[in-house]
């Protein structure tokens, strides 16, 4: 299947296409229940696989692995890959995309960030002169057959922001991506400078960029809306209300399986059985 060019026709249907942040195989499990797309989030997998805010902790042996085991389990879902700044070198980044679309990948996001790095929607990040990025893009580019590949600035300031969205929508990268614009007028200035190069948006819960429904993103001309970390966030906020209401119980677990009741054994073991069945059509589950 080529995965780069589903998805590539998915971004040019109607309206805007949302991928949805996956920080491990449960979360994904999950979500796969309610959208056909993913969104591999750096922000996510740093926290759930290593602990760490997303400074630039990530190797990509450790992404590429993830993303080996999302395809196993989700053959027919977009799978849109965070890979930062490519992992410094440009030699190393064409390893990567390589190795990602090998293993099934729909497309990754490059970025211009320089070391330190930092979250898309954090204060104090740095970005590579823009000719030094756009090498980097062209050999990313180029080591490509048909993964998806999206080129991200992480610029600050407006004018230098509107520079480089126009500098990235005249190569050759399938879609363009400004992370942290700060108001709907910027999505619009942004919008008109990249011309036909379908644009994507980053959304995160707490970040620095409006709360916009994807009926309105459609009416600002964006083709893709991607959200980091719904997943994470729900999950921390359900761990702290389950685990303080435990302790409240003394200890007795919550009633399951009842309606309005907690999930237990038998509801995670039929949605982790359905990451077998997609490979075997008509497959029961496993029981219990």
């Amino acid at each position: 299947m080529r995965y780069g060019q589903a998805l590539r026709d998915e971004i040019a249907a109607e309206g805007t296409t949302p991928l949805i942040g996956v920080h491990d195989m449960y979360a994904a499990s999950v979500a796969a229940g309610h959208y056909n797309g993913f969104f591999v989030s750096g922000f996510g997998f740093a926290a759930s696989y290593y602990g760490l805010p997303d400074i630039g902790f990530i190797a990509w042996p450790d992404m590429a692995a993830f993303v080996e085991r999302l395809r196993g389990a989700f053959p027919h879902h977009h799978l849109l890959v965070d890979i930062d700044d490519g992992y410094v070198d440009p030699e190393v980044a064409c390893h990567v995309v390589r190795r990602l679309e090998r293993t099934g990948a729909s497309g990754v996001i490059l970025e211009d960030q320089k070391r330190p790095r930092r979250c898309g929607h954090a204060d104090g990040k740095l970005v590579l002169p823009l000719e030094e990025y756009l090498e980097k893009l062209d050999l990313v580019l180029a080591s490509r057959t048909d993964l998806l590949v999206v080129a991200r600035t992480d610029a600050t300031e407006e004018d230098e922001i509107l520079r480089r969205a126009a500098a990235l929508a005249g190569t050759e990268a399938d879609v363009v991506l400004v992370d942290g614009v700060r108001s709907v007028d910027g999505i619009r200035r942004i919008r008109q400078v990249v011309g036909d190069k379908p644009l994507l948006f980053n959304q995160i819960a707490g970040g620095k960029s409006p709360r916009l429904s994807l009926t309105e993103l459609t009416a600002l001309g964006v083709d893709v809306a991607i959200y980091s970390t719904p997943c994470l966030f729900a999950a921390h906020r359900a761990m702290e209300t389950a685990l303080a209401e435990l302790k409240y119980a003394d200890g007795r677990l919550p009633a399951t399986g009842e309606a309005g009741g907690e999930i237990g054994v038998r509801e995670a073991t039929e949605l982790l059985a359905r990451n077998l069945s997609r490979h075997h059509p008509g497959r029961r589950a496993v029981p219990v």
